[in-house]
């Protein structure tokens, strides 16, 4: 399908979102829903571990294959990543997003079948850190998991997502590895890390969708949004925004503004633009009442201003897992049309 054609078909998705559709700026369709008693055999899941060199650890990964990856030993797949939020797990898109149900709903009803993985990101906002906390430090303080399931050696997690997990998924499954046919999800620090990712890792990621991402961490404009959006210039402008999560965002981008300007979203695609792509599409939503709702509307803002095609959209509800669950079809469908053909 067409980008064409597939911007025409999300731009009547309108019914029930907030969102208004433009030339850069639409919605994904809402599926039609599939009757219980016409869903056959649904997909498995698999749990899977291997080492990454980019965190010098071993990691966990759990594995949807849909109902067809069994029976044909010649097909190959899409491959979807779809990434947790802080203080989550590798299985939060299951047990508590039924990311599986949403995924074998779509393919009965006709939507591209894709392998998705979801990997184990800790609380490492997928980027690589510049004041990494040593292992034993980690291992010796308090954690709900183990430390070999948490602490790292080295907090490089964009290139552990971007490079060794692609890399392992591709070579241990039927997978249609390209760019074309890979694309990258996730909720809150996940939906920042989907579309930093993407943005970062262009050549390996054709498509990106976040839902209720810390998506501008540089945002210090009105509440509500008004634009044009209004972006810190020092690092004191952005603690008073961070609130307690502050010591984190240390470790992870420091006190460099520069630092700063390279971890937020509308800053790397304004750069990927200059440098004339290839520029991945993009999927944004946020509930009306969100917290982070004027950082998605920031985002929004830039990425029209700069002519960038994104897909974008509100809808009732808050940071919570009753609005991501709800969601997640959009952004299957979405990314399925996208990297599903």
């Amino acid at each position: 399908m067409s980008r064409r054609r597939s911007g025409s078909l999300l731009s009547l998705a309108l019914v029930g979102a907030v969102g208004i559709a433009c030339a850069h700026r639409s919605v994904a369709p809402a599926p039609t829903p599939v009757p219980a008693h016409d869903v056959q055999v649904p997909g498995s899941v698999h749990e899977d571990v291997f080492f990454s060199q980019a965190l010098g650890v071993r990691k966990h990964a759990v594995v949807y294959l849909p109902a067809s990856y069994g029976r044909d030993s010649t097909r190959r797949y899409p491959v979807v990543y779809y990434l947790h939020g802080l203080f989550g797990t590798e299985t939060d898109w299951l047990s508590k997003g039924s990311i599986d149900v949403a995924a074998d709903s779509l393919a009965q009803a006709g939507a591209p079948e894709m392998i998705i993985v979801l990997p184990d990101g800790d609380d490492g906002w997928y980027t690589t850190w510049v004041d990494p906390v040593p292992y034993a430090t980690c291992a010796d303080s308090l954690h709900v998991e183990a430390p070999d399931r948490y602490c790292v050696v080295n907090a490089r997690y964009d290139e552990y997502i971007a490079r060794d997990m692609v890399g392992y998924i591709d070579s241990h499954y039927r997978t249609r590895a390209d760019r074309q046919h890979r694309g990258i999800g996730g909720l809150s620090m996940g939906g920042y890390g989907a579309l930093s990712i993407a943005l970062h890792y262009p050549d390996v990621f054709a498509a990106a969708a976040s839902h209720s991402g810390v998506v501008s961490p540089l945002y210090v404009g009105a509440h509500p949004f008004a634009a044009p959006a209004r972006y810190a210039t020092t690092v004191e402008e952005i603690k008073p925004t961070t609130g307690s999560f502050w010591p984190r965002y240390l470790h992870f981008w420091g006190t460099d503004m520069e630092r700063w300007r390279a971890a937020d979203p509308a800053q790397t695609a304004e750069q990927l633009a200059g440098r004339g792509g290839p520029m991945p599409l993009l999927f944004i939503d946020c509930g009306v009442d969100d917290g982070l709702i004027d950082q998605n509307r920031a985002l929004d803002s830039e990425l029209r201003r700069l002519a960038i095609k994104h897909w974008y959209a509100e809808w009732p509800g808050a940071h919570t897992w009753r609005y991501w669950s709800t969601h997640v079809r959009e952004s299957l469908a979405w990314l399925g049309q996208e990297v599903g053909g």
